[in-house]
């Protein structure tokens, strides 16, 4: 029976698992995920008090490749997919704000929040999915492969191995490698190469209806603190009606000077930021919050296709955004429907 492991369950693996469950019906699949969630960076969480659902990682899907649109309205179930209409406007380093944006045909997410992604493609294999498990060593041994978890746990023999974590976990991954290879160094400095912009969010609640013509504010300049503001009621079933939730995502400067700095000081800046840009005072006082850091957010390159072929004959894959550098959901899934078939074809 084939064996494949995958590393990390975002949105990239989700999808290649769902591809090699199709493509090989027979083979025992299995995701180890460090966290207790799914999908990564299209993170989604909830509270009953108040009565919130809120995408405070990636704020939606995009529909820019056909066979993710196909994928997640035809075969997958759309029950629950919901649409935010409103356009995206832009802004300046000075907080002015301006219509013409709105560059994309939809604005996905669902009722639940765009976890929901990756739960439906997992749920549609036999995929084992561990979660709670962090791998931190890769053993390669004659032509099998095995994961080694902080527990001590052995995972495998597998027949291959797919890599989805960001480009420096997977570098970290690499250098504590058991393979003597020059493929694996070559492989670790191609994603140790690869640019991250880091994004510290801050997630606002108000017990008002907040009336704009908007969707999102995204700033064009790179010049603000503030590069993006979203408005979480624009999404059905997100938020109460008559309230109002921002996330807003701080610039990558701002990030990484503040990444480290008292949660509640960073919250209240970029509260006391949202309220200058989108016009209304009461903004810098909201009366419920949430916040949460990406220290490898967003790529801002790709990594170099040599190593990674290299590997492939290997049987290892590296797979997510940053193999081709754009950090944006539709990308990783895309991406992960690619990496899944030559998995297939591989084994």
């Amino acid at each position: 029976m084939t064996a494949i492991g995958i590393v990390g369950a975002g949105a990239a693996a989700a999808a290649a698992t769902y591809v090699l469950d199709e493509a090989l019906p027979n083979a025992e699949i299995t995701v180890l995920e460090k966290s207790g969630g799914l999908c990564g960076r299209a993170a989604t969480r909830r509270s009953d008090d108040p009565n919130l659902v809120y995408d405070y990682g990636a704020n939606y899907l995009k529909s820019d490749d056909e066979r993710v649109a196909e994928l997640v309205t035809e075969t997958l179930d759309d029950a629950g997919m919901v649409d935010a209409a409103e356009p995206i406007y832009t802004f300046d380093a000075a907080g002015e704000v301006s219509p013409g944006r709105d560059s994309d045909e939809h604005k996905w997410s669902y009722r639940r929040g765009l976890t929901q992604i990756a739960k439906r493609l997992f749920g549609r294999t036999d995929a084992t999915v561990h979660r709670r498990t962090r791998v931190e060593t890769l053993h390669r041994e004659g032509d099998d492969w095995t994961l080694t978890d902080a527990d001590g746990e052995s995972w495998g023999p597998f027949d291959a191995v797919a890599l989805n974590p960001p480009a420096p976990q997977t570098a970290e991954l690499l250098a504590d490698a058991d393979w003597d290879s020059p493929i694996r160094e070559e492989l670790r400095a191609a994603a140790a190469d690869v640019p991250y912009r880091t994004v510290w969010s801050a997630v606002l609640h108000y017990p008002f209806a907040l009336d704009r013509p908007y969707y999102g504010l995204v700033n064009t300049d790179k010049a603000h603190a503030v590069g993006w503001i979203s408005r979480e009621e624009c999404k059905a079933g997100h938020v109460p009606e008559g309230e109002s939730l921002l996330v807003v995502q701080a610039s990558g400067d701002w990030s990484t000077d503040r990444y480290d700095a008292d949660p509640a000081d960073n919250v209240a800046e970029l509260a006391g930021h949202a309220a200058d840009i989108v016009g209304d005072e009461r903004l810098a006082d909201p009366d419920w919050t949430d916040h949460q850091g990406w220290r490898h957010a967003i790529p801002e390159g790709g990594v170099k296709r040599g190593p990674v072929d290299s590997a492939e004959s290997a049987g290892l894959y590296v797979l997510g955004d940053w193999v081709v550098g754009e950090g944006r959901i539709h990308v990783a899934l895309a991406n992960g429907l690619d990496a899944g078939e030559r998995v297939a074809y591989g084994v």
